[in-house]
Parts: C-alpha cells; sequence; structure tokens
C-alpha cells in the first residue's frame, strides 16, 4: 500500500459553483458533483493536481495537513 501524503484536497464550498470542469480532468474518478459542489474522495485522490488549475474560480486546492 502506497504511503499516505501528509495533504488534503479541499473545495471552497463558497466559491465552486459546480462547473464540473474539475470532474473529466481526474484520472481516480476522486471527483464528483453533488448539489452543484465538487466532492472529493479523499481515500481515491492521488494529489496529482491536474484538476486545481482548470477551475475558473480557484475553489480547489491542495495543502498540507496541519499536526
Amino acid at each position: 500500500m502506497a504511503e499516505r501524503l501528509n495533504v488534503s484536497f479541499f473545495v471552497d464550498e463558497d466559491l465552486c459553483f459546480g462547473c464540473g470542469a474539475c470532474i473529466a480532468l481526474c484520472p481516480t474518478n476522486a471527483l464528483e458533483l453533488s448539489s452543484r459542489l465538487a466532492i472529493v474522495d479523499q481515500d481515491s485522490c492521488t494529489y496529482c493536481n491536474y484538476c486545481v488549475p482548470s477551475c475558473p474560480v480557484f475553489a480547489l486546492s491542495i495543502e498540507s495537513e496541519s499536526k
């Protein structure tokens, strides 16, 4: 099993409007739309960063987890 990175994928719910641009770019299908909001499955996400630059409102980010 791959070592878990100390990062998490975040969706800013105040900015995301459910355009779906990120969904098509996710190679692991870790993103889905629910009630016009991108939702991430953290266990499936590989933090590849393909989706982050596709967001037209900068609602997506990959950030270090605080310990």
